[in-house]
């Protein structure tokens, strides 16, 4: 049973809960409220159709619920239950309510320092738990913040890796949300628990008012992450070390979650300078001399013709009727959220400037030593070693053909429907990489042919 994830309707149960209504839809799939036997409230996440045929994604889900299952919900959506094993995988956690915290700060506009530091130590407290069951997030950002009435929680901590394993880029959504990209993961190498602490960073920029990194391209955004340094303008000076501190492009110069703990409490000193590590080129970072093979030593995949870009999924949270303030007097001495009147329902936000800006949330991110190349739905865009974009529409594209033309190369053709034909070319930093990106092609290309 596909538990409706493809728009055949609403299922009555997945596994033993009941379901009220369809929320929406996100990177993962389809999200349904629904009750347990008890009456308990949760949110259940079934797995997109092409997920629950990926083996890759089923068996990495797997490990990445029981670590979840291990982190508790003090600072997270707590996981209570999960069948990988399911025709549709799906996915349990408690229902939380308030508003996300991207939400907030559309409502009531930037914090003050003082907030910014309850945020900052509540979210590095919720990292360190996360760490700890040796979990990484790897797509902090706003949206993914549910700001509750004992605080922030922090959403779809336990499913990100199991995504990741997929392949399957969701652009502004699920992996690395440009913005909130952490330079290693734009660059598409091992990613840790330094990645979250740079994120972080970057939430706390955009709860000031600003972004790290401006607005733009995905990869134009990407880009300024892994090159330029941030924009802390909007940071109120008192914090402004400690932010610019995680977002340091060595992993090793950030802070670890619980150095941070120390360095947002009210008056504490500005991080010291950390130690600059003594840089380590990867053996295959450099790309070897070698002869490529010919041409048609490597049979191309099949090419695919371009069709119209599908329609952005759904909010994974819709509009409902408000809740109660989650700002009334809570734990907090005093309080770090002020009073408001109705708080909009964090289930009726959006997915991100990015997802609206692209009008879908599937993507190919390949980033090359020296060129990069965008596949989404608006098109395709390339930039290359010199720094110039490319861009293509659908409606231009004919036809867009590929093939490996050597152990670490990728040739891209694209042909357009007036006659003109652009080769390009990706060199991976590593050979994994290039195996990655010949598995991705098919899916996205598939997906929108």
């Amino acid at each position: 049973m596909a538990y409706g994830t493809d728009g055949a309707g609403l299922p009555e149960k997945v596994g033993g809960y009941a379901v009220e209504r369809e929320l929406g839809a996100g990177g993962m799939g389809v999200v349904y409220l629904a009750r347990s036997r008890g009456g308990r409230a949760v949110a259940v996440k079934v797995a997109r159709p092409e997920l629950a045929a990926d083996p890759h994604f089923r068996t990495r889900f797997r490990a990445e619920v029981e670590a979840a299952r291990s982190v508790g919900g003090f600072h997270t959506a707590p996981v209570v239950d999960a069948d990988p094993d399911a025709p549709a995988p799906w996915l349990a956690t408690a229902y939380i309510p308030g508003p996300t915290l991207a939400a907030l700060i559309a409502s009531e506009g930037p914090m003050d320092e003082a907030r910014l530091r309850q945020l900052g130590a509540a979210l590095a407290e919720a990292l360190a738990a996360i760490h700890r069951c040796g979990l990484v997030h790897r797509d902090l950002k706003p949206g993914n913040i549910i700001m509750a009435a004992d605080g922030p929680r922090v959403l779809d901590f336990g499913i990100a890796r199991a995504l990741e394993s997929t392949r399957l880029t969701a652009t502004g959504v699920a992996f690395g949300t440009p913005g909130f990209l952490a330079p290693e993961q734009a660059q598409g190498l091992e990613v840790g628990g330094p990645a979250d602490v740079f994120a972080l960073g970057a939430v706390l920029v955009a709860a000031a008012g600003g972004a790290a990194f401006g607005a733009g391209t995905p990869m134009g955004l990407m880009y300024r992450s892994v090159h330029e340094e941030p924009d802390l303008g909007a940071v109120p000076e008192g914090v402004r070390g400690v932010v610019a501190s995680c977002l340091e492009k060595e992993p090793g110069r950030r802070p670890t979650p619980d150095a941070l703990l120390d360095l947002f409490a009210p008056g504490a000193p500005a991080p010291a300078p950390a130690a600059v590590p003594t840089p380590t080129e990867p053996v295959d970072a450099i790309p070897p001399q070698h002869s490529h093979p010919p041409a048609d030593a490597t049979p191309p995949p099949p090419a695919y013709p371009p069709v119209a870009p599908t329609a952005l999924y759904p909010s994974p949270y819709p509009p409902a009727p408000a809740v109660p303030n989650p700002y009334a007097p809570s734990p907090y001495s005093p309080s770090p959220y002020p009073p408001a009147a109705a708080v909009p329902n964090p289930y009726a936000q959006g997915l991100g400037q990015q997802a609206q800006a692209a009008g879908g949330d599937i993507g190919f991110v390949g980033v090359g030593t020296d060129t990069s190349l965008v596949i989404d739905a608006l098109g395709v865009e390339y930039e290359s070693a010199g720094g110039a974009v490319l861009q293509f529409t659908w409606a231009e594209i004919g036809r867009i053909e590929y093939a490996v033309t050597g152990p670490k190369h990728l040739g891209v053709t694209v042909r357009l429907r007036a006659g003109a034909v652009h080769t390009w070319m990706l060199t991976a930093r590593r050979r994994s990489r290039l195996r990655e990106w010949t598995q991705d092609l098919p899916l996205i290309l598939d997906y929108y042919g």
